[in-house]
């Protein structure tokens, strides 16, 4: 996932007087981080919740030989004092870390900060400081949920800043705080010259997309067609042996007098189930979200794949994951991976309880 932000809050006001350029050269005719035309953060987000984090200076150099020369003059002041332009910048973001960690309760961590310059010429003339560093826990991960956006709690969209959350072709957005200005595919744009002085980084809910799909297609090893061979003896089998059952059925109901069978075999293997406790279940209208989850978890015999309860209620993967989620919490049932997909098992105590039964 892409994450383009501005800078770290309280650091922006404050570059212009700390870094290196300003203590060094002291005056006001050369440019600093703080001179930057726009300040674009780009955060790499991994499955995981960790991310690769480059923090963008850019200072669009155009036509005039004026701003080339000082472009020239802080490129080389970089490239001379770049432990020193690391360390203030690295001050800046364990700010922001710390207030991040206050807000989501997470340990955090930022390491392996570098620094380079680099020009460009499209789609302007631009001249670019960047930073590059990992930051440890900045998403928080629950299965194929993330969570995005809180680690930057302390974090100013200021003017001449754009703040931009992508994220990888697996995820759907499930929910987004503010709007965003613009969206286009996998990504969304908050300019901070829109968003007003005071505005705060969004908050941004991914659920990763199932290819359970791809598992019915015989090329992947997935379920095939019956012959029709087979078929015809697997039906041959079950006649066989529901008469088995109705008739065994009628000669235990009252000890070993024989009980006449109704005259439709069908009605007489539904009075079968009925007594089975197998019809007693309430209709699906009258159940609780989680109970038609656990309805159907133990009729797949105790466990099945997160992907079967969307099919099979006819849910979206955003709800199921809440209710899924919810009976975690719950201790209702158990949820762990398989590659990509989350099955779904009823939880060891429950099992207990119900075997005891």
């Amino acid at each position: 996932m892409l994450l383009v932000v501005g800078s770290p809050a309280g650091a922006t006001a404050d570059v212009g007087s700390t870094s290196p350029a300003a203590i060094q050269q002291g005056s006001g005719d050369e440019l600093t981080l703080d001179d930057a035309d726009t300040i674009l953060t780009e955060v790499e987000l991994q499955s995981d919740g960790n991310a690769t984090v480059s923090v963008d200076y850019r200072y669009h150099i155009g036509n005039d030989s004026e701003t080339a020369e000082q472009w020239d003059e802080l490129e080389q002041d970089v490239n001379s004092n770049d432990q020193t332009y690391i360390d203030e910048e690295a001050s800046s973001w364990q700010e922001t870390l710390e207030e991040g960690e206050n807000e989501t309760g997470r340990d955090m961590n930022v390491s392996g900060f570098t620094v380079e310059t680099n020009e460009s010429t499209t789609p302007r003339e631009y001249g670019h400081v960047q930073f590059t560093f990992d930051w440890e826990s900045f998403a928080y991960v629950e299965l194929n949920r993330i969570e995005a956006g809180d680690a930057l709690t302390g974090f100013m969209l200021d003017d001449d800043t754009e703040l931009q959350i992508g994220w990888p072709d697996t995820y759907n957005v499930t929910a987004v705080d503010p709007e965003p200005t613009t969206s286009e595919d996998n990504w969304a744009t908050w300019d901070g010259d829109d968003a007003g002085s005071d505005a705060q980084p969004p908050k941004v809910e991914l659920i990763e997309e199932s290819d359970s799909a791809n598992e019915s297609s015989p090329e992947d090893g997935g379920p095939r067609s019956m012959p029709a061979d087979t078929l015809a003896a697997a039906a041959v089998l079950v006649v066989v042996t529901t008469t088995a059952v109705v008739a065994g059925w009628l000669f235990r109901r009252d000890g070993d007098e024989p009980v006449t069978a109704p005259e439709n075999g069908a009605e007489s293997a539904e009075s079968v189930a009925t007594d089975a406790g197998q019809a007693t279940m309430p209709p699906p209208e009258l159940l609780s979200n989680e109970e038609r989850v656990l309805q159907l978890l133990e009729k797949r015999g105790g466990r099945l794949k997160q992907q079967q309860v969307v099919s099979e209620l006819d849910w979206t993967e955003a709800k199921t994951s809440q209710v899924v989620s919810g009976l975690r919490e719950d201790d209702e049932i158990d949820v762990f991976r398989i590659g990509r997909e989350n099955v779904l098992t009823v939880a060891e105590e429950e099992a207990d309880d119900r075997s005891d039964e």
